[in-house]
């Protein structure tokens, strides 16, 4: 099973949306969703969709970002009036989470399938302990917060799931042609987890917007079929870099990039590429978030291409 990790920014829910009837519809895919906009409408949108289809997802209940960060009330009595047989609740247990908050949510949502997401919690003996007491679906580990002995802790509650980030985020004129992203989708049966995930393309640090963009950068994973399915990134990066100035230009330059190596090396072959390639042909450029977007929507066809070849 994958867990996409998501922040519910406009471009991400909308992605889910579309996704709905197509990768998410093969069961092996359960999104997870920190809700970060006051506007709870596109999420509103996006579960309506899930429900249609009959798509599992998990929201988070305490988000450390965002509009919700401070004062989740609003997003708790959203999730409250729900009544939804699909949706898993994720609650963040981190370094600055109290133990009382986690029973009290346990509490509020005993009637529903609960999923821990587990941040750096300090003490994993006294959270063990509390969560024997409730039937959790699902502990999910935050690879770079977790070692294997506070895992160990819960190896008899519930599930498990590794969720590491594949994303190096730097400047967009600094990314590498080529990288490694991630192995997990490989190993994780090894290290004796039930599921992975990523935080797609995007990466784990979160920000409200992005700055000036002085190059654009067009992120594309894929599967190297000469290396055992290891999964790489691809940054294809537009030739100017030196001002702020015609970002819409700037894609396309990027955009060249891509479709030429696509031509040349076959790497992709997902209607989010082929979209791409669309837009090459009409020099049309919809916005840098609608470019993450496609990004995502190309690494969500990758791993659920993956994930049909492996049980066929």
């Amino acid at each position: 099973m994958y867990f996409p990790y998501f922040r519910g920014k406009q471009y991400e829910l909308v992605l889910l949306k579309e996704q709905a009837n197509k990768t998410l519809k093969s069961g092996k895919i359960i999104p997870i969703i920190e809700p970060v906009k006051e506007n709870l409408n596109p999420l509103q949108r996006a579960i309506e969709q899930f429900n249609i289809n009959d798509i599992t997802y998990m929201l988070i209940v305490n988000p450390e970002n965002g509009d919700f960060k401070n004062d989740n009330e609003n997003l708790l009595n959203f999730i409250k009036q729900l009544q939804d047989n699909n949706l898993i609740i994720a609650i963040i247990a981190s370094a600055t989470t109290k133990l009382e908050d986690v029973r009290q949510y346990l509490d509020t949502f005993k009637d529903y399938k609960i999923a821990i997401l587990h941040k750096s919690f300090l003490d994993a003996t006294e959270l063990s302990n509390l969560l024997q007491n409730y039937s959790i679906e699902y502990n999910i580990f935050i690879s770079n917060h977790e070692n294997k002995r506070y895992i160990r802790k819960f190896r008899n509650i519930g599930k498990k799931v590794i969720i590491k980030d594949g994303f190096k985020k730097q400047k967009n004129a600094n990314y590498p042609p080529k990288e490694h992203f991630s192995d997990l989708h490989l190993e994780y049966i090894d290290e004796a987890m039930d599921g992975f995930g990523d935080f797609l393309i995007v990466g784990d640090d979160y920000s409200e917007s992005g700055g000036p963009a002085w190059a654009v950068a067009i992120h594309m994973t894929y599967l190297d079929n000469n290396d055992d399915k290891d999964m790489y990134i691809k940054h294809y990066i537009s030739d100017r870099k030196d001002d702020i100035q015609d970002t819409s230009g700037k894609f396309i330059e990027a955009l060249k990039y891509l479709i030429e190596d696509e031509k040349k090396n076959h790497l992709y072959n997902t209607d989010a590429y082929r979209e791409y390639e669309e837009l090459y042909k009409k020099k049309l450029f919809r916005g840098l978030g609608y470019v993450k977007k496609l990004s995502m929507q190309n690494h969500l066809e990758i791993i659920a291409r993956f994930l049909e070849e492996i049980d066929e």
